[in-house]
């Protein structure tokens, strides 16, 4: 086809076209919306079932502000979240009414004043409700036992290191720091009731710290019940702040039910490989044998009505105790005994249980941040939670889960 004889029928169509463009800037001049004022809102978040859970991603493997989520376990999604600076704490009030982080943050971001800082918010807006200025805390790889709240929720306690071991007593109500109690050769916190703390101490006891209403302090230790040079206890074993319980799992999978309180006392402890059928693990005076053992971070869950305890294992020798659970073993802690086991299908740094008549299980992939929910009866894969943190700390109340 010539040239020419495209050209003719090529111009009349860029007329045609030129027209419909001016016709069309028109009518949508023509129609051009209202500009409307901007308006903010808050919204509020439903009420937290037993399966609305916490989940912190505290991003210490790299200096990024960690983050805590509020979770649907249920559905599988993210309601909400707050910030928590780089190696931060949280806590959940027993009636979920508001959320606690402690957190440290430079003047300078990396340097500068540093400002140890603990935030309240409503837990149903996330709206920043307090900010007050603690006198230190420990900034360490977080744990549970970092920093709690008591059985109510009216105070909290901070471990910190600045410059000996000791626990700052914060004043929900008041929003201040009421005393600083000294724990030397001892560490974190154990809340009991709503008037005192326990702390693991070097000597291999347990220090019982009571708060009197006239601001005094008392001070009790147990017998020593364990030897940290020979079989530690994982700081994050499952404790209840309403009423003093708590089951410390030693590396080797020893348990020692005790009763926290002004005089602790603790119970004899129990083989956690004796309750599966299997001879008790050694310690560390025989570092090589290879049994199944507990390991992990976030190592054990108690579900406290009924009595059953969610621990992760692995095979390996004593000292692979950070090493993640790929196995769950749920025992009963009145008879010592295990009764369900649950392969998991990717081995997992932590082990969370919710409180209620059907709980549920989770765990997670410490490569990836994959969150996994479960039935915690059955062990049967419900949802999972796509890159949801590399260390990840799971809370539903103060000390329970």
């Amino acid at each position: 086809m010539s040239l020419q004889k495209v050209r003719p029928s090529l111009l009349r169509a860029l007329l045609g076209s030129a027209a419909i463009l001016t016709m069309g800037g028109t009518a949508a001049k023509a129609a051009e919306p209202v500009l409307q004022t901007e308006q903010s809102d808050v919204i509020t978040l439903p009420p937290y079932s037993p399966h609305t859970i916490l989940v912190e991603d505290a991003v210490y493997t790299h200096n990024k502000d960690g983050r805590v989520y509020v979770v649907d376990a249920d559905s599988g999604k993210l309601l909400g979240m707050v910030q928590a600076a780089y190696n931060g704490n949280m806590a959940l009030t027993p009636d979920a009414k508001r959320i606690y982080v402690a957190e440290t943050t430079w003047e300078r971001g990396n340097r500068g004043a540093r400002n140890d800082l603990l935030a309240e918010y409503d837990a149903s807006t996330l709206k920043l409700t307090s900010d007050e200025k603690l006198p230190a805390r420990a900034l360490v790889t977080p744990k549970k036992n970092d920093f709690a709240l008591n059985a109510d929720g009216s105070r909290a306690y901070v471990y910190q290191m600045s410059p000996s071991n000791a626990v700052e007593v914060v004043d929900n109500t008041a929003h201040k720091v009421t005393q600083t109690v000294e724990i030397p050769g001892c560490a974190l916190v154990y809340p009991w009731g709503n008037s005192g703390f326990s702390s693991l101490c070097a000597d291999g006891t347990l220090a019982n710290v009571s708060l009197g209403a006239d601001g005094k302090v008392g001070m009790t230790h147990t017998a020593p019940f364990f030897e940290p040079d020979k079989d530690g206890i994982f700081e994050q074993s499952p404790t209840v702040a309403a009423d003093g319980t708590a089951y410390f799992i030693s590396y080797s999978g020893m348990v020692y039910p005790t009763k926290m309180g002004e005089n602790s006392t603790v119970e004899k402890p129990w083989s956690l490989q004796e309750g599966a059928g299997l001879k008790a693990a050694p310690d560390s005076s025989k570092p090589f044998e290879v049994t199944w053992r507990p390991g992990g971070w976030q190592i054990a869950a108690l579900h406290k009505a009924s009595h059953q305890m969610y621990v992760l294992m692995h095979k390996g020798t004593f000292w692979t105790h950070k090493d993640n659970g790929t196995e769950v073993w749920v025992y009963d802690t009145q008879t010592h005994k295990r009764i369900r086991r649950y392969p998991l299908k990717v081995a997992s740094n932590l082990v969370g249980v919710t409180q209620d008549e059907h709980p549920l299980m989770f765990t997670a992939n410490e490569d990836n941040g994959d969150f996994f929910v479960s039935d915690a009866l059955t062990g049967k894969p419900l949802r999972t939670m796509k890159a949801l943190g590399t260390s990840l700390i799971f809370t539903v109340a103060p000390g329970e889960g």
